[in-house]
């Protein structure tokens, strides 16, 4: 059965909200190459596959098998979901003073209707063929509260499971996030398949930032070559607060990344960092946008890519500047390294500034290693190898410098190495 068949045949199980959102996606349909925001990635490899709906929800992942996706993290809470479904047997949180829970119990219980029906839906754009779907579909994701002023000490990894699965499967993802004044909270997501059957995610996060609130969030995509993954994050933030979204791209066979900062007040600082190492046919998409809606706020974009073999990189920044945004601080910096001949890059970064009095600046490079660099490292005994991978390692540092999680920056050196093919501790 063809896939926009089956997702149609899902419109008689659905009511209101979702069946009107499902209505939406069937007039949309799948991006396809002729879409201005889709040039460069080709969806049909993943849209022409059937997929189950329905995970089967018996599993045998063990906790010898869940420690191996551990970043050394004891200290850490998380949370895991195996197909579909929270395991609080595999979970830890000790968090006693903010509220941390699936998001299907939050939908089935009264006392949190008045939140669900002030937050959920309200900032993911509702033009966008994959959010309209998410919205017709999810049917798990975590939810978390944190109230004024609240401090959560320990970062939270969130774990998306898939195994069993003797069908291809998609995994509709629903995440709401809201931080009160003064909260901080750092958050680490990952999705892992253990199958050979191919996943399809579709993930779609609401991130709410109160004044003075931080929140930094970390995705670590290291997912096996029979992934697919599409995820939707959008963050909304009030006056003086910052917010932080790393996105680290090591694994899956498509990868569709897709970030929109909305600002609504002054003083406010957002930062969007990413790593992307990739080889073998993998391709991975990097999409931004920032919209700077009131003045003195900043924002930051430094995305670094390496790429070899036949794998394919995307990056579109975009920058937005409403009128009444003066004092605007916007920088935004593309870098990338081809490491074999058929490696591609399509990157585009993009500024509209309707304020006069600001300062913005965009860039992007795309290149080979540096000769002269290699050189001078062999001549001092250094193989080839490990000579270009300490130079692509200091080439991509830089997107590291504000992991303040030391498990996770040590992670993340880790799968650089592993990436480049050598044995070395950065």
């Amino acid at each position: 059965m063809a896939l926009l068949e089956r997702i149609e045949k899902q419109k008689n199980t659905l009511q209101g909200e979702k069946h009107a959102a499902l209505e939406k996606f069937l007039s949309l349909g799948f991006p396809t190459k002729k879409d201005e925001e889709y040039k460069y990635t080709h969806l049909k490899e993943v849209t022409e596959k059937d997929y189950n709906f329905s995970p089967k929800k018996t599993h045998n992942i063990t906790k010898e098998q869940l420690n191996q996706l551990h970043l050394g993290e004891e200290n850490f809470d998380w949370l895991v979901f195996v197909n579909g479904e929270l395991h609080k047997e595999l979970s830890k949180i000790s968090i006693e003073n903010a509220e941390f829970l699936s998001l299907e119990y939050v939908q089935n219980h009264e006392q949190y209707q008045p939140m669900v029906k002030q937050y959920l839906d309200t900032i993911a754009n509702k033009d966008l063929a994959f959010t309209q779907l998410n919205t017709a579909l999810y049917s798990f994701g975590f939810f978390l509260h944190i109230p004024k002023n609240t401090v959560i000490e320990k970062p939270i990894h969130v774990f998306y499971l898939s195994q069993n699965q003797e069908e291809n499967t998609c995994y509709n993802v629903r995440n709401l996030l809201i931080a009160e004044e003064g909260a901080k909270v750092e958050i680490i997501e990952s999705h892992h398949n253990f199958d050979t059957t191919y996943t399809f995610t579709n993930a779609v996060t609401e991130i709410f930032v109160a004044s003075n609130a931080k929140v930094d969030w970390h995705k670590l995509q290291n997912d096996n070559a029979s992934s697919y993954l599409v995820d939707h994050t959008f963050a909304k933030q009030e006056r003086d607060s910052l917010a932080t979204v790393n996105t680290f791209s090591f694994g899956g066979k498509l990868v569709r990344n897709n970030l929109d900062f909305i600002h609504n007040g002054e003083n406010i600082n957002s930062f969007m960092n990413g790593i992307t190492i990739i080889g073998g046919e993998q391709l991975v998409d990097h999409h931004t946008a920032v919209h700077h809606n009131q003045p003195n706020c900043e924002s930051y974009q430094n995305y670094k890519g390496i790429f070899k073999d036949k794998a394919h990189g995307v990056f579109n920044g975009k920058v937005f500047v409403d009128k009444i945004a003066q004092k605007t601080n916007a920088y935004q910096q593309n870098n990338n390294v081809l490491l074999s001949e058929g490696a591609t890059i399509d990157t585009k970064p993009q500024l509209e500034i309707f304020a006069d009095d600001v300062k913005c600046s965009h860039g992007c490079t795309v290149g080979q290693l540096n000769e002269d660099a290699l050189f001078y490292l062999r001549a001092r005994g250094i193989s080839k190898k490990e000579a270009q991978a300490l130079l692509l390692y200091a080439f991509a540092n830089d997107a590291m410098q504000n992991i303040d999680i030391e498990p996770l920056k040590e992670k993340i050196s880790r799968l650089l190495a592993e990436k480049l093919e050598v044995g070395i501790e950065f």
